[in-house]
């Protein structure tokens, strides 16, 4: 890794950590009493993943289960991972990575579920990934469009078309095919993002950083209090289900965490704390 790349991946580290800790701090005034509990995990030495994260996890009145996850390792790729990550066979499996992954879980049924994801990934090359999208049990026009107008905004900041683009590729990524049903009203997902760029790359994954902290407190505090039922609540828990499939059986996250031996809790903290089937 040459220095560009390591003054990258540590300007990376440093943004995604203070974001989570912005995110927690907006998270927090949303509730009456409770607060993030932090766990900081590491691998230990001699392991082939050096580094760790910090897993931030709160359970409150209004988050009922909300994961706010920063990580930073690097080290050596399993056999099996190398086959298929960008550039690691190339690297001899060594790589670096560095990002923030949210999921909240919603008490309030009228509130929707939320995901966001950016992160940094070196191998023999680099580039960033990421996307945040929305899984209503109860969708509202007014919020779908809120949420992907301050991503759309996010997203002109970088290039014509962008938004379009990532929009569509969230449409595909975040689908059920068992199901034949999209997860929710979708958002924005990118990849492999190496445009030649780096800087405007960073730029604007900084900038759909910013647009969720924005968006997303907004949504809840308008549909916190809304009055709901058991039948309401009911219908979240069988929608939280298919939250469930796809992030053991799609997500790519999932999959990067166990390729990577991660902490369990750490990429399965998106998992919500009850659901039904």
């Amino acid at each position: 890794m040459t220095g560009d790349d390591t003054d990258l991946a540590e300007a990376a580290a440093r943004y995604f950590r203070d974001l989570q800790a912005r995110i927690c701090t907006a998270f927090e005034a949303l509730e009456p009493e409770a607060r993030f509990e932090a766990r900081d995990w590491r691998r230990p030495n001699g392991h082939r993943l050096e580094g760790g994260g910090d897993s931030r996890l709160m359970r409150g009145q209004v988050f009922e289960k909300v994961g706010v996850n920063f990580s930073h390792v690097w080290g050596v790729f399993s056999d099996q991972a190398r086959a298929q990550i960008p550039g690691a066979q190339d690297s001899g499996g060594r790589f670096l990575a560095c990002g923030i992954s949210l999921v909240a879980h919603m008490a309030n049924p009228y509130v929707p579920t939320v995901h966001m994801n950016l992160r940094y990934l070196r191998t023999s090359r680099g580039w960033f990934g990421g996307g945040s999208d929305l899984t209503p049990t109860f969708p509202f026009e007014e919020d779908t469009a809120q949420f992907h107008a301050a991503l759309r905004r996010a997203c002109e900041t970088y290039r014509p078309g962008a938004y379009e683009a990532y929009k569509a590729w969230c449409d595909r990524y975040f689908y059920l095919p068992h199901r034949h049903e999209p997860r929710g009203v979708g958002g924005i997902f990118f990849d492999e993002l190496a445009s030649g760029d780096a800087e405007a790359d960073f730029a604007f994954v900084r900038q759909i950083g910013e647009a969720f902290l924005e968006v997303y407190p907004t949504l809840v505090s308008r549909r916190k209090d809304t009055p709901y039922d058991e039948a309401d609540r009911e219908k979240l828990l069988y929608k939280r289900g298919r939250y469930v499939e796809f992030n053991l059986v799609y997500d790519r996250g999932t999959r990067f965490g166990f390729q990577t031996d991660a902490d369990p809790e750490a990429y399965l903290m998106s998992l919500p704390p009850l659901v039904k089937w």
